[in-house]
């Protein structure tokens, strides 16, 4: 990922093609190990390719990836008749004080940050 990311800076700094040498230079810059065998395989791979049409076309299979996370089930007990929305509704005002009550309890650590 850090050398996609030292491509992308050197397009983004005027470098519409740039070479082994100037991505190792990058990385070299800020500390990181810059791996020859991966700078290839990334060069290789975009070898004649616009920059922006591998954004967009990546963009598009994004796109279709399902990502967050979706809801919780609350099930309703089994039974007579029509009683489920009241234990849904108590189960989650519980949920919503346990969150609350823990934000509490987190501002004060005991001491001040500009004492």
């Amino acid at each position: 990922m850090k050398v996609i990311a030292a491509y992308l800076l050197a397009v983004l700094g005027g470098n519409a093609s740039p070479s082994g040498d100037d991505l190792k230079n990058i990385l070299a810059s800020v500390g990181a190990d810059a791996d020859q065998d991966k700078i290839e395989l990334l060069l290789s791979q975009i070898k004649g390719k616009d920059i922006t049409e591998l954004i967009a076309s990546g963009r598009e299979k994004l796109a279709s990836v399902p990502a967050g996370g979706g809801a919780v089930a609350v099930s309703a007990p089994v039974g007579g008749g029509g009683g489920g929305a009241a234990p849904a509704a108590a189960a989650e005002t519980k949920k919503e004080e346990k969150v609350e009550e823990k934000e509490e309890s987190d501002d004060d650590m005991g001491f001040s940050l500009f004492d």
